[in-house]
């Protein structure tokens, strides 16, 4: 589930949706914008299975898990060295 198996291909393994989540984020965006950001993206790239929410939101939890991500007044934002 978390890395690429036989029933999960690595375009949907949550590492791989996780990266591409953060590509979203080159700014701070709200959970719905990065939501929307994300599908976009993955339909211009080419990745023609769709990700369900649960699955965004799963992935969204290892980033956090990670310590990848933080969640400020309701905007997602990648954590740099300088965060706290």
């Amino acid at each position: 589930m978390i890395t690429p198996t036989r029933s999960i291909a690595p375009d949907r393994a949550l590492l791989s949706v996780a990266a591409q989540i953060l590509l979203q984020l080159e700014a701070p965006r709200t959970i719905s914008q990065t939501w929307v950001r994300l599908k976009s993206w993955r339909s211009d790239n080419g990745f023609g299975s769709p990700i369900p929410f649960g699955w965004f939101v799963l992935a969204l939890d290892v980033l956090y898990a990670m310590d990848a991500l933080i969640l400020v007044d309701d905007l997602l934002m990648r954590r740099t060295e300088n965060a706290s």
